[in-house]
């Protein structure tokens, strides 16, 4: 570990040079950008470029001394930075985990930009990243991803190799970038089957800021996530396991004290924010991140990010697939909270783009999940299944619209289905499976002819790894479902299971 007078010298270092100069006479034991680069929240005049100083993830502190070092970064409107447009110094403060978030602004819409970093004698690789369209433009196409799940045990990152080499705008990752619990050997499955660990977790079940901070440094050193980060902005938000499982406002899912499961959120979601390409307006503030947000791409999406963790009421019937008890049409359940439907309504309200697309983490379609013999309708509880009030409510806010599309994650299987305000169907689901959670899988998971069979609205389902690609018009959107044979070897083939679409002003899913 450096000391601090050692940091405080080589703060002085301030110009950019070749990479291997740099390294023989860099300040840090090893590389100190060993997590990549990122950018995200992009916009027309610009985006955030993000990384982490931390030459040994899994050390305390990441390897680093307790003192603020200087960050230099560079955009350039080349990919061979013979053009700088943008340059400046950040501190990277032992604070915030010496993780950087620099907002660039002032530069062209709709076109690519290259991006890096120096600190203390070592240089970044290169990462790319996309303004999007004014707001007042027309575009005529838009093509992104969609993804999220990644347990480190379970698999290996391949789908992000490929997402990589996608031409994409951006991509939207729903959630569980991390999974808090202590890895094992071996596994159960969901079919109760024993599976065993692709890869190890470090450490013990995630607490404290330095637990969520070695997790991220576990993760964020995958290559193949490099990659994609390197390649592609990305909108972040976050679901559960990134501070626990089935977690929702004060209560956790193990019936801790609220004020405990607060300070471990707390916690979890600083070390969020420190890994993350996100502004400054998402730094948690008493233990709460403003994470809902909007995006548009010029007039032919909107794209509203929602929140469906930190302001919904608590899980009815005990949480988990269980038949529906009188909690499910509670008229006091939240799952957005009063603010943030509200300032979604008025979103819907405006009319201004083609599509209205509203990006969340979980299920919004109802399904009965009875795979076997059960007598009743079984449900996910941690889904908007369990807030009947308040998803009708949202339904009913999407009638005559005929342009929502509804994005969603969580599942670890990909669905396609229609959204129905009473009998009238109102909006399409596409829902993203795994980057790796839950393992190879299978083209159908066990049960899910007769789940197909009982919900008429659900029109596709499949249970293999991989991601989504949108491709939208001012008529037509098209939802690709990527996937991979398997990810328990690093070799994986991907290939494309389906991809369906709904013309603007029919509500309807057809296969194409």
């Amino acid at each position: 570990m450096l000391d601090r007078r050692t940091f405080i010298a080589g703060a002085a270092a301030s110009a950019f040079a070749a990479p291997a100069i740099l390294r023989a006479q860099t300040i840090f034991r090893s590389y100190a950008f060993a997590l990549g680069v990122a950018s995200g929240d992009p916009s027309p005049d610009g985006f955030v470029i993000w990384t982490r100083l931390a030459p040994e993830p899994l050390a305390e502190h990441g390897g680093m001394a307790m003192a603020p070092l200087s960050v230099g970064w560079e955009v350039a409107s080349d990919e061979a930075f013979r053009t700088i447009v943008a340059h400046g110094e950040e501190l990277a403060r032992p604070e915030y985990g010496h993780s950087v978030h620099v907002e660039v602004a002032g530069l062209q819409p709709d076109r690519p930009y290259w991006y890096r970093f120096r600190a203390g004698g070592d240089r970044s690789f290169n990462g790319r990243a996309r303004t999007l369209p004014l707001g007042a433009s027309s575009p005529r196409a838009l093509r992104f991803g969609v993804c999220g799940c990644q347990a480190w045990d379970d698999g290996y990152y391949t789908a992000y190799r490929h997402m990589a080499d996608e031409e994409l705008a951006f991509v939207y990752h729903y959630g569980d970038y991390i999974y808090q619990f202590r890895g094992g050997a071996t596994r159960r499955t969901r079919e109760g089957n024993l599976a065993v660990a692709v890869r190890q977790t470090s450490g013990q079940e995630c607490y404290d800021l330095a637990d969520y901070r070695r997790r991220y440094g576990q993760y964020k050193s995958d290559p193949d996530l490099q990659r994609a980060h390197a390649a592609h902005s990305f909108f972040h938000v976050f679901d559960d396991h990134e501070i626990a499982d089935n977690w929702v406002g004060d209560n956790d899912d193990d019936d801790n004290p609220p004020e405990v499961f607060r300070t471990r959120r707390a916690a979890a979601l600083q070390a969020w924010y420190e890994h993350m390409p996100v502004r400054r307006a998402a730094l948690p503030r008493f233990g709460e991140v403003a994470l809902h947000r909007s995006a548009r791409f010029g007039n032919l999406v909107e794209m509203d990010l929602l929140d469906t963790r930190q302001f919904r009421t608590n899980q009815p019937c005990g949480d988990g697939f269980k038949p529906a008890c009188p909690g499910v049409n509670d008229p006091d359940a939240a799952v957005l909270g009063a603010e943030q439907e509200a300032w979604l309504a008025r979103n819907l309200a405006r009319r201004e783009t083609r599509w209205n697309c509203l990006a969340q983490q979980v299920m919004m379609m109802s399904l009965d999940r009875r795979t076997g013999d059960e007598p009743e309708k079984i449900l996910n509880l941690d889904s908007w299944a369990a807030y009947e009030v308040p998803r009708r409510r949202l339904l009913a806010r999407m009638r005559g619209l005929d342009n929502v599309v509804v994005l969603t994650g969580d599942e670890h299987q990909n669905f396609a289905g229609l959204l129905h305000d009473r009998d009238t169907p109102v909006a399409v689901e596409f829902v993203a499976t795994s980057i790796s959670s839950d393992g190879d899988g299978a083209d159908r998971r066990a049960g899910a002819d007769r789940i197909l069979a009982e919900n008429p609205q659900l029109k596709f389902s499949n249970y293999q790894r991989g991601y989504l690609t949108c491709e939208v018009s001012p008529d037509e959107w098209r939802t690709n479902f990527m996937v991979l044979d398997r990810v328990s070897t690093p070799d994986g083939t991907l290939s494309k299971r389906a991809t369906w679409a709904v013309a603007r002003g029919d509500v309807a899913l057809r296969e194409v």
